[in-house]
C-alpha cells in the first residue's frame, strides 16, 4: 500500500493529478432511480422521501462549474492532509481535479499536496501540520482525524497567521478558530436516519449491532451517536454490542464474525463508515445469517452487497462535490476572505440513502459496472 498520496500539477497539459477512482465512469446519460435522500444544510433541516427523476445524477454530481467569483492571483499553492489512504478519498481527490483544471482554463494554476497515512493517526496528522505550516502554503486544509485533540492545534495555527480550513468527512471542535470546513455536516442525522431504516425493516423490534470506525474520529462518532439514540427511542430494540473497526474491512469483518458468534439471534448492524458495510457483508454471508446491514458509501463491493440485497440500504455521500467545493473554497480564503456570501462557514453537502433497486444504477455511474 502506498505510505502517501502526492499531488503537485503545475504543467497546462496536465489536467489530472495523479489520484483517481479507479474505474469511474462520468456517465450522465443514465435514467433516473428512485431513491431517498437526506439534505441537511448549514442549519441542519433535513429531508427525505422519495426521488425525482434526477435524483440518482444528484447523488454524485459531476456537473460542476466554477462560480463567478474572480481570483486575485493567478497561482496557489494548498496543502491538504487527510484521515487515511481509501478509495473514499480518491472520490474526494476528483472533485479537486476538475476544479483545478477549470482553473487553469482560465490562466490559473492551483498546485496541492493530497497526504494521508495508512491508518488513522492523530499523532501522525500532527506531526504532518507541523511540517506543513512552515511550509508558506496559501491555505492549509485538514480533514480531522480526532477533533479534541486537533482543534487545539488548529487554533495555534491560527493565531499564528496560517490561513486554516477542514475538509472532507469530518469537521473541528465547536468553536475551532479553522476558517471553514467544506464537507459532511450531519454524520448524526445519517447515523439517524440508516438506522430509521434499518428499525422499520425490522418492524421496530431486534437486537442490533453498532460497528463505529476509529475512537474519536468526528463523522464516525457522530453517525454512532445518531444511531444510539435512533435506537433508544424503540422499547423493543436493543443495542448488543459495538465495536471499533479502524476504518478496515478486515478487522470489520473480524468483529461481525465475532459478535455474529456471541449473538446468532443478531437481527442488524449498523455501519457508520465505508469500509465496515464491506467486512460486515463479508462476514454475513460466509456464516448464512440473515442479519439486516445498513451503511454508508460508495464502495463498489458494497454496491454489490447492496444488489444482491445483503446490505439493506447505504448513504452516498457527494465525495466529488466535496473536492471541487473545497478547492474553491481554497482560493477564496487564500484571497483574504471570511464566511459570508462568497462562502459559507459550512458547507450544504449532500447524503442520499440508496437501496437494492439503485444499486446497478450506481455501480454504472460510478464504476461503469453494473
Amino acid at each position: 500500500m502506498r505510505n502517501h498520496l502526492k499531488i503537485h500539477c503545475i504543467l497546462p497539459v496536465i489536467l489530472l493529478s495523479t489520484v483517481f477512482l479507479s474505474a469511474c465512469a462520468f456517465n450522465d446519460s443514465l435514467p433516473p432511480s428512485n431513491v431517498n435522500e437526506i439534505k441537511t444544510d448549514h442549519e441542519d433541516v433535513s429531508k427525505t422521501g422519495s426521488g425525482s427523476e434526477n435524483t440518482a445524477k444528484s447523488a454524485v454530481d459531476f456537473d460542476h462549474e466554477l462560480d463567478d467569483y474572480t481570483p486575485k492571483k493567478d497561482h496557489y499553492n494548498f496543502y491538504f492532509t487527510y484521515k487515511t489512504i481509501h478509495p473514499w478519498w480518491d472520490a474526494v481527490a476528483l472533485g479537486m481535479e476538475d476544479a483545478q483544471r477549470q482553473y487553469l482554463e482560465k490562466g490559473i494554476t492551483i498546485t496541492y499536496e493530497y497526504m494521508a497515512p495508512e491508518a488513522v493517526s492523530a499523532e501522525d496528522q500532527i506531526k504532518r501540520l507541523s511540517e506543513a505550516k512552515d511550509r508558506d502554503f496559501d491555505v492549509i486544509g485538514v480533514d480531522v482525524a480526532d477533533d479534541e485533540i486537533i482543534s487545539p492545534i488548529l487554533d495555534e495555527m491560527v493565531d499564528s497567521g496560517i490561513k486554516v480550513m477542514t475538509f472532507s468527512s469530518s469537521d473541528a471542535s465547536e468553536g475551532c478558530k479553522r476558517i471553514a470546513y467544506v464537507g459532511n455536516t450531519h454524520n448524526y442525522e445519517d447515523g439517524a436516519a440508516l438506522t430509521e431504516a434499518l428499525c422499520e425493516k425490522l418492524e421496530y423490534r431486534g437486537k442490533v449491532a453498532i460497528l463505529v470506525g476509529s475512537v474519536g474520529d468526528p463523522c464516525h462518532e457522530d453517525r454512532a451517536r445518531g444511531a444510539k439514540d435512533t435506537i433508544a427511542k424503540y422499547p423493543d430494540m436493543k443495542i448488543v454490542a459495538t465495536e471499533y473497526d479502524k476504518d478496515s474491512v478486515d478487522l470489520a469483518y473480524e468483529l461481525t464474525i465475532s459478535i455474529l458468534k456471541d449473538n446468532p439471534d443478531l437481527d442488524g448492524i449498523i455501519c457508520c463508515n465505508m469500509s465496515n458495510p464491506v467486512g460486515a457483508a463479508r462476514a454475513v454471508t460466509e456464516t448464512g445469517s440473515n442479519t439486516v446491514i445498513v451503511g454508508m458509501d460508495h464502495d463498489q463491493e458494497a454496491l454489490h452487497y447492496l444488489k444482491d440485497g445483503v446490505i439493506y440500504c447505504l448513504g452516498v455521500q457527494d465525495c466529488y462535490s466535496i473536492g471541487f467545493d473545497t478547492i474553491q473554497t481554497a482560493v477564496k480564503i487564500a484571497d483574504g476572505n471570511k464566511p459570508g456570501d462568497l462562502f459559507r462557514e459550512k458547507s450544504a453537502e449532500i447524503t442520499t440513502v440508496i437501496y437494492q433497486e439503485d444499486a446497478a444504477i450506481m455501480l454504472e455511474l460510478l464504476y461503469g459496472d453494473d
